[in-house]
Formats: C-alpha cells, structure tokens, sequence
C-alpha cells in the first residue's frame, strides 16, 4: 500500500530508473550565485539558514507548484513547496520551537511556504544523515520530501541503522534501481526522476 504523502505529490506513472540515473554528475560549483530568479533571496536565506541545497529546494518548487504560490493539490497540499500542514507543517513548527501548525493563509505566503519546507528538508537530512554518498543522500531527502524517511529505509531493513550501512553499500544507480523495484509508492521513482531532472538543469 502507497505510503502517506507527507509534502507533495508525484501525479504520473513510474518511468524506467536509467532515465533519471546520472553516473557522472557534472563537477560541483558555487551555488551562492544562483539566488536571483522567483523568489531567490528568499530561498537563498532559507537555504543558509537550514543548511540545504539551495538549487535543490528550487527544483522541489519547480516540481511541486511550477513556482505559483496559491496551488492546492487535492491531497491538500499547499503553496509553493506544496506543504501539508498537519504533517510537514507541523513538523518544520516543531523543529523552530513552535506549537500547532500553520493555517492555509500561512502556507500561500510564499516567504513562508519555504521557509517551513527548508526547515523541513533540514528534518529530513538529520533522518538521513548516515547516507555517505552526497548525490545518494540527494536521492534520499527528495524521495523523503514526497513519501517520508520511514518510508524509504523500510525498503532496504525494518532498522534504520541496516537500512543505512545497505544503502552506504550501493552506488547512486544502484541505490536508484532499488528505489524502481522496491518502493511502496508507485508514484516516487517518476518524483525522484522530476526533481533530478530540474536540479541537473539548474547546476
């Protein structure tokens, strides 16, 4: 059974894994330029502040919302980063010592819609943080974004401590092949190859 979606929502069939492998990524760069664009500077602090790729939250709202602030999925999911409120909502409020979880008005400020969904992202590098493999652990935190860490590290081991050092045992593609196979949510390998595909064209 599909796992819960947390954040957004992957709405098209599955695609074959080779698609969205790249096993030669091109060099890292700078991003600290990258920030000009819709809503840069605001993702450009968000991304300081929590410690995230900043190219990939833009390629998680260029996936998520196609950068229009006021989407609602049927699911729920609101605003740029198309966040839930009760789930990665409450959570990103959890993380920066608050209670509750933000309103629907909240979550269409776009300022705060990614604020709350880096915060977020953070969470969920923390969860994954034994994952060795930079480009690996990217692989992780976007199928995370979409379908929850728990989600995930079930597919290699019940524990997470297994579940890692499984993972810290592959390659990217090797990891990306087990993600096509193994999966719960049909949904996530065509996510992980959306999202991979909008940060390579944004590197």
């Amino acid at each position: 059974m599909a796992a819960l979606l947390l954040a957004g929502c992957a709405k098209e069939t599955p695609v074959q894994t080779t698609r969205f492998l790249n096993p030669s990524p091109p060099p890292q760069r700078d991003t600290s330029l990258m920030h000009p664009g819709p809503y840069g500077d605001v993702i450009h602090q968000a991304a300081n502040t929590y410690g995230v790729d900043e190219t990939l939250v833009k390629a998680i709202i260029q996936v998520e919302s196609g950068y229009n602030p006021t989407v609602v999925s049927k699911s729920n999911a609101i605003g740029l980063m198309q966040l839930k409120a009760s789930t990665a909502g409450r959570d990103a409020y959890r993380m920066k010592g608050r209670y509750g979880q933000p309103t629907p008005r909240d979550l269409k400020d776009p300022a705060v819609n990614i604020d709350l969904g880096t915060a977020y992202l953070s969470i969920l590098q923390q969860q994954l943080a034994g994952i060795n493999n930079p480009e690996t652990r990217r692989y992780a935190t976007t199928l995370a974004y979409v379908n929850g860490a728990g989600a995930l590290l079930r597919t290699f081991d019940k524990d997470k401590t297994y579940a890692i050092a499984k993972i810290n045992l592959m390659t990217p593609a090797e990891f990306s092949a087990h993600v096509q196979k193994k999966h719960p949510a049909p949904q996530a390998p065509r996510y992980l190859w959306k999202v991979n595909n909008a940060y390579l064209a944004m590197r």
